[in-house]
């Protein structure tokens, strides 16, 4: 059971990433593939029936962590309160600028708007990324399941007390940063006609780019800070296939923007980040939050809750996870195709 929960915790935070992550793309090219107003409007139109509703997932995750691995929950959200406070009033300023874009017809407000919705979904971007590093890497857990870390240290992340930033976890964030913006540009690219959609596509080849060294250069770096990566591979070979999900998604991305195929495109770069999220995943097992001393780490063991209180949540979770999809779906056919603006619309 504990097991089952791990793919399933994996698999909802899978989901936040591959949904609200061509949102926060939109965000992280918002001042640079609209030019106008009405671009800029189109640019919002694109993700603004789905926005809010893919960022349920990442309370529904946190949710489910809450009843599954509730030491895992309280050592994460103590020990990492400072970055958490951040992302939270990252998620509270990009969401009211989404909705307060157009409530007053004024170019300095939409600016100002404009500008904040800019840095929080890049912010975002490079906080998630990190925070994904700090997980691989590793934290300096007690034996009591606890730890607290200072925003950054010596910038060593082989150090015994290592802090949330260091040139590893900078690099995973900056991996994240190019990955959503391609995802974002493929996004706006389906979602988009004309100018757009061709200035979509040239940022997406840009991106594409620029996530290729970084990509590389994380896997090589995870591998010498996080020795767990290593065995999971020596010893269940077939994971394989996680690594090669993320290779043939990277290069599907950059095949077909060069085609001009802006749906399989999109479906490339969400293959590529399913890859890399799965193989971190697997390369973790049964590790749910490594410890610098290993003998600490937080494992899907010692870290779960009860059989009981796994299995009734399993009954709930299986329940919830029907209507979230029935809602998602319809959600997505309503909205789906090119996005117009028409007078009196918002954003």
């Amino acid at each position: 059971m504990p097991t089952l929960w791990f793919i399933l915790v994996a698999f909802m935070l899978t989901m936040y990433v591959l949904l609200d992550g061509f949102d926060l793309g939109a965000g992280i090219i918002h001042l640079f593939v609209a030019r106008t107003d009405t671009e800029r409007r189109l640019n919002l139109r694109a993700i603004g029936p789905v926005w809010d509703g893919n960022e349920v997932w990442l309370i529904a995750a946190a949710g489910t962590l809450f009843f599954t691995f509730p030491l895992l929950y309280a050592s994460s959200f103590s020990g990492f309160y400072l970055p958490l406070i951040i992302v939270l009033w990252l998620l509270m300023g990009r969401g009211v600028a989404i909705e307060l874009r157009s409530r007053i017809s004024n170019q300095v407000w939409a600016s100002f708007w404009d500008g904040i919705f800019f840095l929080g979904s890049a912010l975002l971007a490079i906080f998630y990324g990190a925070a994904l590093g700090n997980v691989i890497r590793g934290v300096s857990l007690n034996a009591q399941g606890y730890f607290f870390e200072a925003l950054w240290t010596d910038f060593n992340p082989l150090s015994a007390n290592p802090g949330i930033l260091d040139w590893y976890t900078i690099l995973t964030g900056l991996l994240a940063f190019a990955a959503l913006l391609t995802h974002g540009a493929n996004y706006i690219a389906v979602k988009t006609e004309g100018t757009l959609n061709e200035r979509a596509r040239r940022i997406s080849r840009a991106g594409w780019l620029i996530t290729i060294p970084l990509a590389i250069l994380a896997s090589i770096a995870t591998f010498y800070v996080q020795p767990q990566v290593y065995t999971s591979f020596a010893q269940r070979p077939w994971g394989i296939i996680f690594p090669l999900i993320a290779l043939v998604g990277l290069l599907g991305a950059g095949f077909f923007n060069v085609l001009k195929r802006d749906t399989p495109a999109l479906l490339s770069s969400g293959t590529f980040i399913l890859g890399m999220l799965a193989s971190a995943a697997f390369s973790l097992y049964p590790i749910v939050l490594p410890a610098v001393k290993r003998v600490n780490s937080l494992t899907i063991n010692n870290a779960s809750a009860s059989q009981y209180g796994l299995t009734v949540g399993l009954i709930w979770w299986s329940v919830g996870i029907v209507l979230a999809a029935i809602y998602f779906i319809i959600t997505y056919r309503r909205f789906r195709g090119k996005v117009t603006t028409i007078a009196g619309q918002e954003y």
